[in-house]
């Protein structure tokens, strides 16, 4: 024996959501104008995008016509001047540069130049003078004292060669220091640089696809638009009203009257009530 179900089918039912006439009205017009605008954008063919230039970074950077590929690699530039760098061949190198050079020639040449003027001019004078005084011009005193002063000439010049050039020990290290400074700073502003020119290639090429795939969904950004003002009236004051329909609505509002009409005048009070109660199904 099968099971019975105890009760009529399930009501069915629909919804219907109204607003104020006012608003209604308003929604309306304000759809129409989207319609309107957004047929008229679509039909235009035109998009705010079209126009906008793809950020280019590649000259600003190295040039016109080079990249990045055009210039060495990072960890060339550090075996260049880091890895490959031998501290003592460099101070030997700079410390010879720098004392034997040709300013440094120049700068005794003068000097002899000007000791010796100074000896022709006035030391052999005077002291020839003296010597002619004591009648001593032909002795060989005068001989020597000639050769005394041509020695003394000789050591001046020794001695401010040999001052100038350990004065250029000093500079030679300062010179050797700062160009160890340089080949640790280089590699690393070499780095900096690199890593400058790659984030503005993200950023740059981030942008340029952002406004290209905002210029090829520019229609359905309009869309978009109009998808906002259908539903421009979500969560406005509304009233939602339901309404039973169909042959199970009839039944069951036919049923419950025949039961409150049999309650209350029984067999007759049944047929009346369940007659009213199915005029108000249908109704």
């Amino acid at each position: 024996m099968g099971l019975c179900s105890s009760g009529g089918s399930a009501p069915s039912q629909t919804q219907s959501v109204r607003y104020a006439p006012y608003l209604e009205d308003h929604h309306k017009a304000y759809l129409d104008y989207a319609a309107e605008y957004v047929e008229a954008e679509l039909a235009d063919g035109t998009t705010p995008y079209e126009d906008i230039a793809d950020i280019v970074y590649e000259a600003p950077f190295f040039g016109s016509g080079y990249s990045v590929s055009s210039f060495p690699s990072l960890y060339d530039m550090f075996g260049k001047f880091v890895a490959g760098l031998d501290v003592d061949t460099l101070f030997t190198q700079i410390l010879d540069e720098s004392i034997n050079n040709t300013a440094i020639d120049d700068r005794v040449s003068a000097y002899a130049t000007d000791l010796g003027d100074d000896i022709e001019e006035n030391a052999f004078p005077r002291f020839a003078t003296g010597m002619r005084d004591i009648n001593s011009v032909i002795s060989s005193s005068f001989v020597v004292g000639k050769a005394m002063l041509e020695s003394r000439r000789v050591k001046e010049i020794t001695k401010y060669d040999a001052e100038l050039r350990s004065k250029m020990l000093i500079i030679a290290h300062q010179r050797w220091d700062s160009h160890l400074t340089w080949n640790k700073e280089v590699p690393r502003d070499y780095a900096e640089l690199m890593k400058f020119y790659f984030l503005t290639k993200i950023d740059a090429d981030k942008h340029n696809i952002e406004m290209e795939a905002q210029d090829r969904l520019w229609a359905f950004r309009v869309l978009t638009y109009y998808r906002d003002a259908v539903s421009a009236m979500t969560g406005a004051g509304s009233t939602t009203t339901s309404q039973e329909t169909g042959s199970g609505s009839a039944i069951g509002g036919a049923l419950t009257g025949a039961a409150a009409g049999a309650m209350v005048g029984g067999v007759p009070g049944a047929i009346i009530g369940g007659a009213l109660g199915l005029l108000s199904g249908i109704f």
